[in-house]
C-alpha cells in the first residue's frame, strides 16, 4: 500500500522522501502503526550506527534507547517518556556524539487514516563545523585585514557596513562600532554620491571598478581625498551577496598636485561654521569674476589660501598667480618689485628686469599685507587699477597688462585711511568686494574639522603614522584662544606629531605654554611689555599679545604671525614696542 507523507493524496511516497532527504544528507526512517521501523535512509543508518536490516522490524523505542519519545508522535502510549525538546544527542558506531534535531510527520494511507510515522533527524555536527571554520576563517582574515595600510570595508546587498578595518578607523574618523550596520552612503556624502552609484552597480552587474577617485566624509563633517576599487562579493554558490570597498588616503598626492600646480579648490578652506559657509557662498559666486577682491583677517586666518582658492575657481586658473607681500619688501625696493626697471635706471640696473605686474599679465596678483604699502607707491597702483598700465623704472614708456587684483591686510584699511596712513581713493578701488576672515577663536564649531584636517595632512607629508588626539588634548584646544590663529594650531600639532610616537597624541606631546595652562588653568608667565604713546591699533595689539603669550620669544612670535622675523623687528620698531 502506497502511504504518503503529511496530507492524503500526495503524490510522493515515503521511499521517495528517503530517498530525497538522504540525497541532502538528512537522515530519515519510517514506523508503522505497531512503532515498528520500516524503512531507514543511509544518512539515519549512519547516525543511529545500525544498519537497515538491523533496525527493520524492531520497535523504534529499542532503536533509540534512553531517550524520550516527542511530544507529538502520534502513536504514543501511556508510560512513554516524552519530551517537548526536539534535539538529542546520538552516538554513532564509533563513539562519536552527534548533535541531532528530531521532527516527526505522520503517514497517510489511501483512506487517509495514520499508518505510520517519519522522523527526520537532522545532524549539526556538519553544519556546526562549517560555521566554526567560516568563522574561524573570518577571524584569520580579519586580523590580516586589520594589518593592512589600506583602508577596507564591506557591505551587504542592501549596502550597509558589514566590516570596517582599522585603517578605514583611522583615516575616517568613525568607529567600526559608530558604522556597521549603517549605509555606506554615511561615509561617502549621501545616497547620490558617486561611490555609492558605483558601489551599488558592482554589486548589480558584479563588474569590478578600478581607480575610481573620490571623496571619504569624516566623523567630524570633513572629506578626505580618496581612490577606491570596488568588488563583488559572492558566496560559495557563486550568488552576489555584498560588496568589498578598498581605498587610498590621497591627501599626500592632492597635496603634491597642488604644490606643482599651485591649484586650489573650496574643499581646501576648511569649516562648518556659519561665518565659514557664508564666505564659502560668497566666494563661489564672485571667484568667476574679475571683480577686484579685498580679503581682511587677523593673521594666520587662511587669507594667502583664500586668494589661492579664487584664482583656481576663475577664468584665470590656467594663467600665472604672482603674490607680493608688501611687508617682507623693504620700501626702496618695492616700486622696482613690482613694477620692474630697465638698464640703467640706476646703479646696479645692468639689465632689464620684469616686475611682478608684468609677471601676472593674464592672470591674478595677489598683495599680501597691502596696509604696509607707502604712500608714494599707492598713487602708482592707483593708476594701474584705473587705466591697466604703469611705467617701469628709468623708463618712459608704459607697459599695458590685464591682471586681477586680489588684495589682504591683517590691519583694518578703513582705520587706515581715517588716519591718513591710506589713500582713500585707493581704498574703494581695492574693497570693490570685500570678504573678512574670522578669528579661530570666533570658529571653534570647526576645531575638530580642522584638527583632524591638519593631522592628515601633516602625517601624510611627514610618512608618519596618523595619529589621533585624546579627550583630554581635545579639552585644551577648544578651549585655547589661539592668537596666531590657524597657523598657531598647525604648529601645536606639528610639535605634537614629531613628540608623539605613539597612536593618540596626550597633553604631554603638547608645547610647553599649552601643558602650562592646563596644570596653573592660567596663561603662561608673562613678561611686561610697555606701550609708547602711539595711536591704538589692532595689529599692534596682536603683536604685544603674541609677544606675551611667546614670552619675548620673536623667533615663535614671528612664526605664530605667519611673518618673517625681519618683517615682525621692524614692526615692533615701528609700534613702539618696548620689552
Amino acid at each position: 500500500m502506497e502511504a504518503n507523507i503529511v496530507q492524503p493524496g500526495h503524490n510522493i511516497s515515503c521511499e521517495q522522501w528517503l530517498y530525497i532527504l538522504d540525497e541532502l544528507n538528512i537522515g530519515a526512517f519510517t514506523v508503522d502503526v505497531q512503532r515498528h521501523v520500516s524503512a531507514m535512509n543511509l544518512s539515519a543508518q549512519a547516525l543511529i550506527g545500525q544498519r537497515d536490516i538491523e533496525a527493520t522490524g524492531k520497535d523504534c523505542r529499542e532503536v533509540f534507547v534512553g531517550v524520550p519519545c516527542l511530544a507529538h508522535c502520534p502513536f504514543k502510549a501511556p508510560g512513554d517518556m516524552i519530551t517537548d525538546e526536539p534535539i538529542i544527542k546520538i552516538q554513532d558506531e564509533n563513539q562519536s556524539t552527534h548533535l541531532v534535531t528530531r521532527m516527526a510527520a505522520p503517514v497517510f494511507g489511501a483512506d487517509h487514516q495514520i499508518v505510520g510515522c517519519m522522523t527526520i533527524l537532522q545532524d549539526h555536527s556538519p553544519i556546526a563545523d562549517l560555521i566554526d571554520r567560516i568563522h574561524y576563517e573570518e577571524r584569520s582574515l580579519k586580523i590580516i585585514l586589520d594589518n593592512l595600510d589600506v583602508g577596507i570595508f564591506t557591505v551587504d546587498k542592501g549596502g550597509c557596513v558589514t566590516f570596517f578595518n582599522t585603517a578605514a578607523e583611522k583615516v575616517s574618523g568613525f568607529n567600526r562600532r559608530e558604522i556597521l550596520g549603517e549605509p555606506c552612503a554615511t561615509i561617502f556624502g549621501g545616497e547620490k554620491a558617486q561611490e555609492v552609484c558605483s558601489m551599488h552597480d558592482t554589486i548589480v552587474n558584479g563588474q569590478p571598478r578600478s581607480s575610481r577617485q573620490g571623496k571619504m566624509m569624516t566623523r567630524d563633517g570633513g572629506s578626505i581625498p580618496i581612490r577606491a576599487n570596488y568588488i563583488a562579493l559572492r558566496n560559495e554558490k557563486g550568488t552576489i551577496v555584498g560588496g568589498l570597498t578598498t581605498f587610498h588616503d590621497l591627501t599626500l598626492v592632492q597635496q603634491l598636485k597642488q604644490a606643482m600646480r599651485d591649484r586650489y579648490t573650496f574643499h581646501d578652506m576648511i569649516g562648518r561654521s556659519p561665518a565659514m559657509q557664508k564666505i564659502l557662498d560668497m566666494i563661489n559666486v564672485v571667484a568667476t569674476t574679475d571683480a577686484t577682491i579685498l580679503i581682511e583677517g587677523a593673521t594666520g586666518t587662511g587669507k594667502d589660501l583664500l586668494a589661492k582658492v579664487i584664482h583656481s575657481a576663475s577664468r584665470r586658473s590656467d594663467q600665472p598667480f604672482v603674490k607680493v607681500n608688501c611687508a617682507a619688501i623693504p620700501d626702496n625696493l618695492l616700486e622696482s618689485e613690482m613694477f620692474g626697471y630697465v638698464k640703467g635706471a640706476f646703479t646696479g640696473a645692468e639689465r632689464d628686469k620684469t616686475g611682478r605686474f608684468q609677471e601676472a599679465d593674464g592672470g591674478t596678483i595677489f598683495l599680501d599685507e597691502i596696509g604696509d604699502l607707502p604712500l608714494a607707491l599707492q598713487a602708482k597702483l592707483l593708476r594701474v587699477l584705473e587705466d591697466k598700465e604703469f611705467y617701469r623704472l628709468g623708463s618712459r614708456h608704459t607697459v599695458k597688462v590685464n591682471v586681477r587684483i586680489i588684495s589682504a591686510s591683517n590691519r583694518n584699511l578703513e582705520n587706515l585711511v581715517a588716519k591718513r596712513l591710506f589713500r582713500e581713493d585707493l581704498y574703494y578701488r581695492l574693497n570693490l568686494f570685500q570678504i573678512e576672515l574670522p578669528e579661530l577663536k570666533d570658529r571653534k564649531v570647526d576645531l575638530p574639522i580642522l584638527i583632524g584636517h591638519i593631522l592628515r595632512r601633516q602625517s601624510a607629508a611627514n610618512g608618519s603614522q596618523l595619529s589621533e588626539v585624546s579627550e583630554k588634548v581635545m579639552e585644551i584646544l577648544l578651549n585655547y584662544h589661539y592668537p596666531g590663529n590657524v597657523r598657531e594650531l598647525e604648529n601645536i600639532l606639528e610639535h605634537a606629531l614629531i613628540i608623539c610616537q605613539e597612536e593618540t597624541i596626550q597633553p604631554r606631546h603638547l608645547p610647553e605654554y599649552l601643558q602650562d595652562r592646563r596644570t596653573t588653568r592660567k596663561s603662561p608667565a608673562r613678561r611686561n611689555f610697555r606701550r609708547l604713546p602711539v595711536s591704538d591699533d589692532e595689529e599692534r595689539d596682536k603683536i604685544i599679545s603674541v609677544l606675551q603669550q611667546y614670552r619675548g620669544h620673536r623667533a615663535e612670535t614671528a612664526r605664530a604671525l605667519g611673518m618673517d622675523r625681519t618683517t615682525l623687528w621692524r614692526k615692533i620698531k615701528n609700534y613702539g614696542i618696548i620689552p
